[in-house]
C-alpha cells in the first residue's frame, strides 16, 4: 500500500474537532502570539500542557526567550481573535483591537473561558512542528461555550 498523500492525511485530520487556542510569550518587541489547535494537558502529577508550533513560528521564538507561555482558550464568540492569530502578520498588528492583560508576567487573552501560565520544560523537534510542553504555574477558567475548529472552520460546540 503507497504512503498517505500530505493532502489526504490533512483532509483525513479535519474531521477531528479540536479547541482554540492562543498561545502567547513576551517577545522582544512585545507581546506574540499564535493560534493553535495541537494544545493539550500532558500530566497531571505534575500539571503539565504541551502545545504545537510551527518550526517558523515567531511566537516559538518568543516562548523560548521568554522560558515559558500562556495558553487561552477561545470561546464561540472569539473566532475573529483565532483568524487574527492564524496569519503571518506583524507580532503588533495581530494585537489591534484585541483585549488583553498580563497575567502572572504573560499576555493573555481576556475573556477567555481559561487561560494557563507554564514554565517552559522541553522543547522537541517534530517534523514541521516543534512540541513545547510546561509546567503550569498559573490556571483561571470558567464556564461558556469553546470554539472549535473542524473541517477547515471554526464553529461553536453545540
Amino acid at each position: 500500500m503507497p504512503p498517505p498523500d500530505p493532502d489526504a492525511f490533512r483532509v483525513a485530520m479535519s474531521g477531528l474537532p479540536t479547541g482554540v487556542t492562543i498561545v502567547t510569550a513576551n517577545g522582544p518587541d512585545g507581546p506574540a502570539g499564535a493560534t493553535a489547535n495541537a494544545v493539550s494537558s500532558l500530566s497531571i502529577e505534575p500539571m503539565m500542557m504541551l502545545a504545537c508550533l510551527d518550526r517558523g513560528s515567531r511566537t516559538l521564538l518568543a516562548v523560548q526567550a521568554a522560558d515559558g507561555f500562556g495558553i487561552s482558550v477561545l470561546h464561540a464568540g472569539q473566532e475573529p481573535i483565532a483568524r487574527a492569530f492564524a496569519t503571518k502578520a506583524p507580532v503588533a498588528e495581530k494585537w489591534t483591537g484585541v483585549a488583553w492583560s498580563e497575567r502572572d508576567g504573560l499576555p493573555a487573552i481576556d475573556d477567555a473561558l481559561i487561560w494557563i501560565a507554564c514554565d517552559l520544560r522541553d522543547v522537541i523537534s517534530a517534523g514541521d512542528h516543534v512540541i513545547v510542553t510546561g509546567e503550569v504555574r498559573a490556571l483561571e477558567s470558567r464556564q461558556g461555550d469553546p470554539l472549535v475548529f473542524h473541517a477547515g472552520e471554526y464553529r461553536p460546540l453545540a
